[in-house]
């Protein structure tokens, strides 16, 4: 039986979550004003938590799940930390702002709020248990309970054919990533006889030679490694398995758009980072050929999404293709990572994990702030979701701006929130004086430590392609006029007499999200102080400070059975 203290601040989220289904039973308008305050409060509540010291705090380091599927690490402890203060800015993104609590500008849910943040509640759950699992089975459990809820949240975040349509998008496409990679388990652990994290490892471990040139995998093995990297790359947003994003992020109302670019992507790194650490024998030092597959699927991943995110007119649709981006510049970390050899583990691998952990926390934080700001935002009169209103309906929630020609001027005529969203995409493209600055400085600096002098290069040339649509928003924003009064007319003419004019609209709780991703955008790239105790954390989380037998490992290390790395798992 798995202690209560290891796993409690899972158990705060799914009570929570379970709490929320029931309350989802009351139709009362009393009971949906309470869900998103009893969502907050847990996500508060773990993020205290995770801040004070954790689980680690309360448990002996060596007490895990009897059978070793389970455990605590400082990674796992990072990542909960962070994921929760994420969700904080989802659950405001998606506060009912309305008189009967059924919808905010962009989103609505109906009756169903308690179900709808029950659902937030445990795609964040998921997260963590990801980042405690040490069994691939329960690694496979909890990058799908990340995913799971958000196929139902995107088709019921509001109530128009195109959520509907991308809610089936992204379950098919779901599914099938999800086959493919349990196809890859299953020859895993068909080849390794084991599915604890830990015992694969020092299978693999058992095949390093003298000189650390990594483990030696069979065909089948090599088989099993390129599934699950492609199955984990639909939750990273990661090319091949990219083509969902733009159609399903625009579909969605803006603050699943949010949750979407970030919660299955955490998920499918921290996974990807535990499969890494087993198939390189708890060094990271992966065959050259898994190093050659991450190499082109950094480089891939960041082109693709900063090439089609110049093509884009609905600004959800630049903010998916900017996702697929930064996936791919994590991913460059990535390949720092398992590029570096065993005898620089304590440099460059280290390096390279903290600053892909680093990255994660810095997205999390600039892209909520870029997606509030367009929930502040009004859609042009005539207009809602980026198209024009043929049949004007009250049952809808008001309209918030999607595309450049809703964001025209907008940045004159709201001050406050145009410099908020030029604060998220500087960050976004990595400007100093935000965090997005010391995100891609940590990740360049272990590239070039690992010899992957051309990565680096296209890095920094991705980089500036990335800002030419970041700062047409917000060039749109601040230098384009608005749209001529005789077009709005014309607009308004389509959709009939009665089409409305949005206001602008300032819910405290969507300026409150607002408000604090871009305060923490540029505490932690001004503030110094704050940045360099996020670093350590992400140090901390990285860096192998306890003897190999707390992972459980009973064998020696020697030049063929090196010691393995124990913070992962």
């Amino acid at each position: 039986m798995i202690p209560l203290p290891v796993i409690f601040p899972e158990l705060v989220l799914i009570l929570a979550a379970s709490a929320l289904f029931l309350l989802g039973v009351s139709r009362a308008a009393a009971a949906r004003h309470l869900a998103p305050l009893i969502a907050v409060l847990a996500l508060v509540f773990v993020f205290a938590y995770q801040l004070r010291g954790g689980s680690s705090e309360m448990t002996d380091r060596a007490m895990v799940d009897p059978t070793g599927t389970f455990r605590i690490s400082e990674l796992a402890e990072y990542i909960k930390l962070i994921s929760a203060a994420v969700g904080v800015f989802f659950v405001l993104l998606s506060w009912p702002t309305n008189a009967r609590a059924t919808a905010n500008a962009a989103l609505s849910f109906g009756n169903e709020a308690g179900e709808f943040f029950g659902l937030l509640l445990l795609s964040i759950a998921g997260i963590f248990i990801v980042a405690g699992a040490n069994d691939i089975i329960l690694l496979f459990l909890g990058v799908e309970l990340a995913s799971l809820p958000t196929y139902v949240m995107v088709s019921v975040s509001r109530p128009l054919p195109v959520a509907q349509e991308a809610g089936v998008k992204y379950f098919f496409l779901g599914a099938l990533s999800a086959a493919i990679m349990l196809f890859g388990f299953s020859y895993l652990y068909g080849t390794t006889g084991a599915t604890n994290i830990t015992d694969i490892a020092q299978h693999f471990a058992a095949t390093i030679g003298k000189s650390y040139t990594g483990a030696t995998f069979t065909p089948w093995q090599m088989l099993a490694a390129i599934m699950i990297i492609s199955g984990l790359a639909f939750k990273m947003a990661s090319v091949p398995l990219h083509f969902y994003a733009a159609d399903v992020y625009q579909g969605a109302a803006t603050p699943v758009t949010a949750l979407l670019s970030y919660v299955p992507k955490t998920s499918g790194f921290v996974a990807l980072v535990k499969i890494l650490y087993a198939f390189g024998g708890g060094t990271f030092t992966v065959p050259g050929e898994l190093v050659k597959i991450l190499w082109v699927l950094a480089v891939l991943t960041m082109t693709v999404g900063n090439v089609l995110g110049l093509l884009q007119n609905n600004v959800k649709r630049v903010l998916a293709y900017s996702s697929v981006a930064h996936s791919g510049y994590m991913l460059t970390g990535v390949t720092a990572l398992v590029s570096a050899n065993f005898g620089t583990i304590g440099g460059v691998q280290q390096r390279a994990l903290a600053g892909v952990l680093f990255y994660l926390a810095a997205y999390g934080i600039m892209n909520a702030g870029a997606f509030g700001v367009l929930m502040l935002l009004p859609a042009r009169p005539g207009r809602r979701y980026g198209q024009p209103i043929l049949e004007p309906s009250d049952d809808l929630p008001p309209a918030c701006a999607e595309t450049y020609e809703d964001l025209a001027g907008t940045g004159r005529q709201h001050v406050g929130l145009g410099l908020a969203m030029a604060v998220s995409c500087f960050s976004l493209i990595g400007l100093p004086l935000t965090v997005g600055f010391f995100a891609k400085f940590y990740l360049i600096g272990p590239i070039l430590m690992s010899h992957n002098y051309w990565l680096a290069i296209i890095v920094v040339i991705n980089a500036v392609i990335g800002a030419v649509y970041y700062l047409k928003i917000v060039g749109t924003m601040f230098l384009r006029p608005e749209p001529q009064q005789s077009q709005a007319q014309t607009s308004a003419s389509v959709a009939g007499p009665t089409a409305p004019a949005f206001p602008a609209h300032y819910p405290f709780p969507l300026v409150l999200a607002v408000g604090l991703s871009t305060a923490a955008t540029l505490l932690f790239g001004i503030f110094l102080p704050a940045t360099q105790d996020l670093t350590n954390r992400a140090n901390i989380a990285a860096t192998p400070t306890l003897s190999y037998l707390v992972t459980g490992s009973a064998f020696s290390a020697s030049p063929t059975n090196p010691p393995i790395n124990p913070l992962p798992p």
